[in-house]
């Protein structure tokens, strides 16, 4: 038998049970996995609620990544072996394929071998931040050396992986908190300058920061109305690539009220997961950045073992940590 955490009904952390399965046979193309640790993403959260992209089909399981061991392959499976330490990227739908189990049923085309010099807990942290964070700031382009990148609700650990990516690239990362609480943490993390929203007025100081010109880039998970203030500090030119709907309000169209020109778009990692070619670039990139000591997996809180997979929602819902949250897995 397995183990998984599994939700009859959508809602708050108390719908989540671990429960006994069948332990899964990988049919072809797929993996199993014997976990090792789990990083849990906002997504998952949303998932649970029903307020993600894609609704859950109940009774569900949940989770997009996870770490561990090839346990069995299934049928045309080739370039692992049982007992290879593998990551589990997050490339597919929480209905296809959860992750939050002892065993769990992967794509192989979802699995990579796990960088060297990288514990378990370190590698639950380090996919989804970074694969979101190079498909926004690396992948085009568009954000050069020298230039100035605007990194909202900068704490989480998608925040965490862009300023590392920003710095990784040669540019200049501005973070932003809502309370002072946790400006020294990002300072520390790399910013090279913080914005206290609570108390600063946000275009004013990106103007002082970049000497009038602006931001290249602003990347915000947030949405809502204060995109109108994420427009007005970016410089002409400049991009806002929003991933994320913490503010349920309507978003206005950015830069609408000045004519400001900008583009503005909204992005999933899903376009870096879904493509082979991406994805393998992105790799690539996480991979040299970790080589070099450029880029690092920043681990907030571990939980230990799944019974406590709650109690880690809970605390991701609380918006208090610094970094990634990860679930050790217990076997």
């Amino acid at each position: 038998m397995a183990r998984a955490v599994l939700f009859e009904r959508t809602g708050g952390p108390e719908v989540l049970t671990v429960r006994d399965v069948e332990t899964p046979a990988p049919g072809p193309g797929e993996l199993r996995i014997r976990v090792e640790a789990i990083g849990l993403n906002r997504a998952e959260v949303l998932f649970r609620t029903g307020a993600y992209l894609t609704s859950p089909r109940l009774p569900s399981g949940l989770g997009c990544e996870a770490v561990g061991t090839v346990d069995a392959l299934g049928p045309g499976v080739e370039g692992f072996a049982p007992g290879e330490r593998v990551d589990v990227l997050p490339v597919f739908s929480q209905n296809d394929y959860p992750t939050y189990g002892d065993l769990v049923l992967v794509p192989a085309a979802a699995t990579v071998h796990r960088p060297r010099g990288l514990d378990p807990v370190q590698a639950a942290a380090l996919w989804m931040p970074y694969l979101t964070a190079y498909g926004a700031l690396a992948a085009d382009g568009h954000l050069r050396p020298g230039d100035h990148a605007l990194i909202t609700a900068a704490s989480s650990s998608v925040g965490l992986a862009a300023i590392r990516t920003a710095r990784h690239l040669g540019a200049v990362p501005i973070a932003t908190t809502r309370t002072r609480a946790k400006r020294q943490q990002l300072l520390d993390a790399g910013a090279a300058h913080v914005i206290v929203t609570g108390e600063q007025d946000l275009p004013a100081e990106v103007a002082a920061i970049t000497a009038g010109r602006g931001a290249r880039t602003a990347f915000d998970p947030v949405s809502g109305p204060g995109v109108e203030d994420l427009a007005r500090a970016l410089a002409p030119g400049g991009a806002l690539i929003v991933y994320g709907r913490l503010d349920p309000r309507p978003t206005p169209l950015p830069g609408a009220d000045t004519f400001a020109p900008i583009t503005s778009r909204f992005y999933t990692v899903f376009e870096v997961a879904t493509d082979p070619e991406r994805l393998r670039r992105a790799v690539a990139f996480i991979t040299a950045g970790l080589d070099t000591g450029t880029l690092a997996p920043l681990v907030d809180r571990v939980f230990d073992g799944l019974d406590d997979i709650a109690d880690a929602h809970r605390y991701l819902e609380s918006n208090a940590q610094v970094g990634k949250i990860v679930v050790t897995v217990r076997h």
